[in-house]
């Protein structure tokens, strides 16, 4: 009798060890759940939705080059010979035509006449008010040599922005602070009688920059 009470007892406890061994079987045979895919030093890797949108920042530069090729900016950010250009339909030119500024004037390798004859000169801080007078605003002259971006095709003048060493060490921000706040480039959208203005307000202007740089500032292809 004592015998089999004992082996009555030692049953239940073989198979509840039994059991418990096959449990942890069972979980050392599952595979392991992967770790999240990360870049390199970069963590999570992006899903597609927060990647940047090429489109929407393509049409963003559209904008922003239509105003930075536009007359009022052109015409004084030209290259080495530092001359300024007339342009535009307020000049009686279609697209795509220029002339020197009269008088033959020259800017000089200091870009404000200070070797040649001053651009104060002639312009004051004021717009003149008869129609193709001299327009003004405070410290007229033409832009630095490296921010020189007369008839650069698009896909050119978009990566030049994106240089540094090419916008006076201004970041995309910076730029666009530069357009909302500097007096002489918001003359750009008061010019005076008889000129037209670009043809996105400056608060537009700085809005699309912005906005290209959120979208990743992408760049067309080369034309």
């Amino acid at each position: 009798m004592r015998i089999a009470r004992l082996l009555a007892a030692a049953v239940p406890a073989a198979f509840a060890v039994s059991l418990a061994l096959a449990q942890t079987d069972s979980t050392e045979d599952q595979a392991p759940e992967a770790a999240p895919e990360t870049g390199p030093e970069t963590g999570p890797v992006p899903t597609p939705a927060s990647q940047p949108d090429r489109a929407a920042g393509l049409e963003q530069w559209g904008k922003i080059y239509q105003v930075f090729a536009h007359p009022r900016c052109t015409n004084c950010h030209v290259p080495s010979d530092h001359r300024p250009r007339w342009a535009g339909p307020s000049f009686g030119l279609a697209a795509g035509e220029w002339i020197y500024h009269g008088m033959n004037i020259s800017g000089g390798p200091d870009r404000n006449g200070r070797s040649t004859i001053p651009c104060s000169a002639c312009h004051a801080e004021t717009n003149a008010e008869l129609p193709h007078g001299p327009p003004g605003a405070p410290h007229w002259q033409l832009a630095p040599v490296e921010m020189s971006w007369f008839e650069k095709p698009s896909s050119e003048l978009c990566v030049q922005l994106k240089d540094p060493a090419q916008t006076g060490g201004r970041s995309l921000a910076e730029i666009a602070h530069h357009i909302g706040h500097d007096p002489l480039v918001l003359w750009a959208w008061e010019p005076g009688p008889g000129r037209e203005p670009p043809p996105f307000s400056a608060k537009e202007t700085v809005a699309a920059l912005l906005s290209w740089e959120a979208a990743g500032a992408p760049c067309p292809a080369a034309e």
